[in-house]
């Protein structure tokens, strides 16, 4: 094989050039079936990151006091503040809401690190319902939890489902026209966006968190709901003829297989090959892993520092305010592959790192006046995220073979939550050393 720094220099070499066009299955270039996928898979984008991103929201409230045994609230929308250091000038949980971050990552990680070992050997739809029964167990576990650790088993269970998920639904792209990408992408931005927003919402009307957590569950039955009944299967290899194609591209993906039967996929990849895509990745990888260490350390470590006494708003809903400006930032640029691409993604990773030790001179001199001033920095984080992300896999889909497609997204999607991961970890110390700071 040439392997892929060769195709990322021909990629490079051809830069301004118009890229030859995909082969494309006469059925998924039917408009009904084109439309029916980009629905689709924005759909499952949207639903498989939407536990997730709530679990994140609802970090502050999950943290800021065990429920008493047989309290139906849980958890106050507005809980009055509780410092943990009453000399601190900061206002801090006991635990930093890092640890919700570690609960909500960590499982995702070891799923991405596992899945291009032996995943594709169990196919999409088993994998596709463990993740949707997960992410109705973990608002089942979550809302009717009584103690911290009992929510953050709730947040594994979103962990999983989530991390799963991504490793599924990125590896089934391959088999569809690359456009889809943009529209899971579009879809965990709005993801991001409609769950901050909607725990915001809910709780900020008087729901309790609890109530809030299961008026979701509706999310895991449309992830579902997605997959087997909206998309539409990809053509089958050597059709019997155009009425046999005709009848396939109406045919959803409920009971047919036909993903793991395309000839020449990556399970067919020899260890060394495998090895040389990933090497290849690694052009990619970097500056996706810097960008989401820098805005997870300041979304996980920093907002609870954040804090501003000179505003109507509590502590709480600061902390809400700020996740949901957060991804409003991530949904806009996930959405705008069609309107903006970037090639160096590392120009990005500089940007989100300059945000970082900006925001942490802050925390330390508190020099910002206004929380306002603030709204438009994480609003800007977002936006660089996203743009990141959307354009990370977008460029990786670009540059590999149908033959290297599947297996590279399953390895890139790592980059992500190996950023996470890293950031959460140095979170929780910062968190401890500030909070004690008088």
């Amino acid at each position: 094989m040439g392997g892929c720094a060769g195709s990322r220099r021909r990629l490079l070499d051809s830069e301004g050039e118009e890229t030859a066009p995909e082969p494309r299955s006469p059925l998924l270039d039917r408009p009904g079936a084109l439309w029916k996928n980009a629905v689709g898979f924005w759909l499952l984008g949207l639903c498989n990151n939407f536990s997730y991103v709530v679990m994140l929201s609802a970090a502050h409230d999950i943290l800021s006091r065990q429920r008493a045994s047989g309290n139906q609230s849980h958890v106050d929308p507005d809980p009055a503040p509780t410092t943990h250091n009453s000399s601190s000038r900061f206002d801090c949980n006991s635990v930093s809401t890092a640890a919700v971050l570690l609960a909500d990552i960590l499982p995702t990680l070891v799923i991405k690190l596992l899945a291009p070992l032996g995943l594709h050997l169990l196919p999409y739809s088993p994998r596709v319902l463990v993740s949707g029964l997960c992410c109705a167990g973990s608002f089942i576990l979550v809302a009717f939890s009584h103690s911290v650790g009992t929510s953050l088993c709730g947040v594994v269970l979103a962990s999983i489902s989530s991390g799963l998920g991504e490793v599924t639904f990125l590896s089934l792209t391959a088999f569809y026209p690359r456009a889809v990408i943009s529209w899971w992408s579009s879809g965990t931005g709005g993801a991001g966006l409609l769950g901050a927003l909607s725990y915001l919402g809910l709780t900020q009307a008087g729901l309790s968190p609890q109530h809030t957590l299961l008026s979701m569950l509706g999310i895991p039955a449309l992830l579902l709901a997605s997959y087997f009944f909206l998309l539409t299967s990809p053509e089958p290899q050597d059709p019997g003829g155009e009425e046999e194609a005709e009848t396939s591209a109406r045919q959803p993906l409920i009971g047919s297989e036909a993903p793991e039967a395309k000839p020449a996929s990556s399970p067919n990849l020899s260890l060394w090959e495998r090895w040389t895509v990933f090497k290849g990745l690694l052009w990619y990888i970097v500056p996706l892993v810097l960008v989401y260490f820098a805005e997870y350390f300041i979304n996980q470590g920093l907002f609870e520092l954040l804090f501003f006494r000179n505003t109507s708003l509590t502590h709480a809903q600061q902390y809400r305010w700020y996740q949901m400006l957060y991804q409003a930032g991530v949904f806009v640029s996930r959405s705008s592959l069609r309107c903006c691409q970037i090639r160096f993604t590392w120009v990005l990773a500089l940007l989100q790192c300059f945000n970082l030790a900006f925001l942490l001179a802050d925390v330390w001199l508190n020099f910002l006046p206004s929380i306002y001033l603030v709204f438009l920095i994480i609003l800007y984080e977002g936006l660089l995220g996203g743009a990141a992300y959307v354009n990370t896999f977008h460029n990786i889909a670009l540059e590999m073979s149908d033959e290297h497609r599947e297996f590279a997204m399953a390895a890139a999607c790592i980059s992500d939550t190996l950023g996470i991961s890293l950031s959460g970890l140095l979170a929780l110390p910062l968190h401890d050393f500030l909070c004690h700071l008088s």
